[in-house]
């Protein structure tokens, strides 16, 4: 049974939800955050659907928009500043509903005592048959160039559940704004000698007309390998002591 208390002899925890027209799901999964009992920060990525006004009349939370649609590293950096004020550990959690807040808990008990890593989320059950193929493959393909990047060895480098330390996840100078983002803080978190530590956790994927990806294949593969491209050549090029001071 989960206790209030293994939370705070933890630390501080928020929820940080980056959210751009996610009207179906939303809500129910900030319902759930809040059995945690723990401040909630909802950034709205310029949503262009109802999302907006539905979240807006949930007033447990904190409420952050963005006019236009910036990317989901703006919107979690959006997300941190706030959450920094009053919390020293910010978890996120997509918007879609794949995962359940709740276990959070699991990332929470995971985290090593007297240590500030990145947690990260492993997603069971990705060989559903409601799993993409892409999904599946972007996975391990994400994972390789992590680690080629200066990055942790990862089993799911994609995973958007998390658990961040505040204020350090703010201070590693990832350049990426969109989803490019959750990799590139895992291979900055490497150069700066972040732990990044794995557990599983559950997720649910709708079927394909009900799912919502705002993946966009061709556009998100060449910013991805631009963001690689340059982390590859920094880690070739700029040594490991100078790197860590950027």
């Amino acid at each position: 049974m989960f206790q209030q208390s293994e939370i705070h002899k933890k630390g501080k925890f928020s929820f940080v939800i980056p959210v751009y027209n996610h009207e179906q799901e939303v809500c129910d999964v900030i319902k759930k955050a809040l059995k945690l009992k723990v401040p909630i920060f909802v950034v709205d990525d310029g949503s262009t659907d109802s999302t907006f006004e539905k979240i807006k009349k949930i007033k447990e939370i904190t409420l952050l928009r963005h006019k236009v649609n910036t990317g989901k590293g703006s919107a979690l950096m959006t997300g941190w500043a706030e959450a920094a004020k009053i919390t020293n550990w910010a978890i996120t959690i997509d918007a879609d509903g794949q995962h359940n807040p709740k276990d959070a808990i699991n990332l929470i008990r995971a985290i090593p005592d007297g240590q500030r890593p990145v947690m990260v989320g492993i997603r069971k059950g990705m060989s559903g048959k409601n799993v993409r193929w892409k999904s599946r493959f972007g996975r391990k393909f994400s994972n390789f160039w992590v680690l080629l990047s200066g990055g942790p060895k990862m089993t799911d480098s994609q995973s958007g559940f998390r658990i961040y330390p505040l204020p350090e996840s703010m201070n590693l100078n990832v350049k990426s704004k969109r989803f490019q983002f959750e990799v590139e803080i895992l291979a900055k978190a490497g150069w700066k000698r972040i732990p990044v530590i794995e557990t599983p956790v559950n997720v649910t994927y709708q079927p394909g007309d009900k799912r919502v990806s705002h993946y966009r294949g061709f556009v998100d593969f060449l910013r991805n390998a631009q963001t690689f491209s340059r982390l590859i050549i920094q880690r070739i090029f700029i040594p490991a002591f100078i790197r860590r001071r950027l």
